[in-house]
């Protein structure tokens, strides 16, 4: 009871912080005018966070003893940046909100796909079912008109901005079980690595000498608050992804538009239409099958493993 109850905490604490982290970056992108400065400045306050958690923990020595390990922490960076600008460009060339959503979350399904040829994990119809329903369920949540949809070519870098997230959620648990990198470190280089080619970009254009904090009230309580949010992201993904499979994940993760559409109900004024009551409905529904993996299939379960 015990670690289920851990599980159901590690999970609503991994959406909890996503869905703030997501909130506060789209807020802080359109009162700096920039992607790369909002970045910048988010993983400049998480880093300060990331400090100190390894330097009460007593784990911030280990950072220097990583040895051959660095090439692969380093590439979980690269790829960390290489998602969010994909899908920076696919927007910047014109590409849709919706067909751009609709495309970012097609990553759930390539984890499943890499899951079944790469690793031999076995997926039964029920996953595969439960998968589909919480992808179009959160479509629905999120407003898309099926209708509305159309293909570009620039639409391909969204697409690629789903293959980094793809790549990089199993190369972070490779690093965690063939490599025994705890999650923290990886944390901590991941975030190093995307603060500065974020910093890179940002100078580059002079987006962060064009930075004006004292015209947005709470400018830097807002730059702290998306710093802890990145921060637990870090901690509560990583450790759920060396408790579980990528692709469950990557599933739970797809309840962070339902939060976020509470969220806004609730606090936000905005309204819950009935393809949003729907749409939650689809989740909940698909979120259900998987749960019942479990019962339906008693003998697949595998013991977990804790974080170093």
């Amino acid at each position: 009871m015990n670690g289920r109850i851990k599980d159901v905490g590690m999970i609503a604490g991994m959406v909890i912080a996503w869905t703030a982290y997501y909130a506060v970056s789209k807020y802080m992108v359109s009162v700096t005018g920039s992607p790369y400065a909002a970045g910048f400045l988010l993983r400049m306050a998480a880093l300060v966070f990331l400090t100190v958690q390894l330097a009460v923990s007593g784990g911030f020595g280990e950072l220097f003893r990583q040895g051959k390990a660095t090439v692969i922490l380093i590439i979980i960076g690269v790829f960390g940046f290489l998602l969010d600008l994909f899908a920076n460009l696919g927007y910047a060339a014109g590409g849709s909100l919706g067909t751009g959503t609709a495309l970012l979350k097609t990553d759930v399904l390539m984890v499943n796909l890499l899951t079944v040829a790469i690793y031999r994990k076995r997926l039964f119809a029920t996953d595969w079912i439960g998968s589909i329903l919480m992808l179009v369920g959160v479509l629905l949540v999120l407003g898309l008109d099926f209708r509305e949809l159309a293909f570009r070519p620039t639409d391909l870098f969204f697409i690629a901005s789903a293959a980094c997230v793809t790549a990089n959620a199993f190369i972070i648990k490779a690093a965690q079980d063939r490599h025994g990198q705890k999650a923290d470190t990886i944390s901590y280089y991941n975030n190093f690595v995307v603060l500065l080619l974020f910093a890179l970009f940002a100078v580059s254009r002079g987006d962060l000498a064009a930075l004006k904090p004292s015209e947005t009230p709470g400018f830097w309580w807002f730059v702290f608050l998306g710093g802890l949010a990145q921060t637990g992201i870090y901690f509560f993904y990583y450790r759920n992804l060396r408790r579980h499979e990528v692709w469950i994940v990557k599933l739970w993760l797809l309840l962070m538009p339902v939060l976020s559409c509470i969220v806004g109900v609730l606090f936000l004024n905005e309204t819950l239409t009935t393809m949003k009551l729907i749409g939650i409905g689809v989740v909940l529904a698909g979120a259900t099958v998987i749960l019942l993996r479990s019962k339906v299939h008693p003998n697949t379960i595998q013991p977990k493993r804790e974080d170093a």
